[in-house]
């Protein structure tokens, strides 16, 4: 097995390769807005620092968000691309799964990351492996008091203390973590732990057709 994993849907742009045992080369730049231009880069980084090539990968691991539109559709069609260069299986995982596993918190807790538009995305865990909710977006201050007393991972945490009180680490995605949980339910042939790689949006893109829209083109 070596499993070429990689998330677009937050801030940070993280690709890893896990062989099935760990991880063997990782990479991950925090930047919102270079998505497109630092994925291929990465991916580039970490099989040169394996001493391997693209076509050693099986399998592709991409995370599904929830996340912004435009990020979150770099990491999923590069993926998409791999897998059908290479024919090999493309295995989505929710991203906020993946900040749960990296946290290894063995207790009730949450993840929070960046919605903007001051909301955030955000799931409940009943351990680092195990989310008891659905992954949705909301203001801070609506669920604060659902998650009351709970540690809560993630850069969500951080730019709300107000809401979330008990902020853990990661505060950042790791394509590390997502291969690593990938490994382990493909391991056990967990099949049904994986999503479609399909984006997972939660709600409408920023960029909208402004109203009063005058078309200009011949009929």
């Amino acid at each position: 097995m070596l499993l070429l994993a990689m998330d677009t849907a937050t801030p940070a742009v993280t690709v890893a390769l896990h062989d099935g045992e760990a991880v063997v080369a990782s990479s991950s730049q925090v930047d919102a807005r270079r998505h497109g231009e630092l994925l291929l880069p990465a991916v580039d980084r970490v099989l040169a620092e394996a001493g391997l090539k693209l076509d050693a990968v099986t399998g592709v691991v991409v995370g599904v968000g929830p996340g912004p539109y435009t990020g979150l559709r770099v990491g999923l069609v590069t993926a998409a691309a791999f897998s059908s260069a290479l024919g090999v299986p493309v295995h989505g995982l929710c991203t906020l799964d993946g900040l749960a596993y990296a946290s290894g918190i063995e207790e009730s807790f949450a993840v929070a990351t960046d919605a903007r538009r001051k909301e955030v995305y955000w799931a409940r865990y009943a351990d680092s492996r195990t989310r008891v909710t659905d992954a949705a977006v909301d203001r801070p201050a609506d669920i604060a008091e659902a998650l009351a007393g709970l540690p809560v991972v993630g850069a969500g945490a951080r730019l709300y203390p107000e809401a979330f009180p008990d902020a853990r680490d990661p505060e950042h995605q790791s394509a590390a973590a997502l291969a690593a949980l990938a490994a382990e339910r493909l391991g056990a042939g967990d099949s049904e732990g994986f999503l479609d790689p399909l984006p997972m949006y939660l709600r409408r893109p920023d960029a909208q057709v402004p109203k009063n829209y005058k078309v200009v083109t011949p009929k």
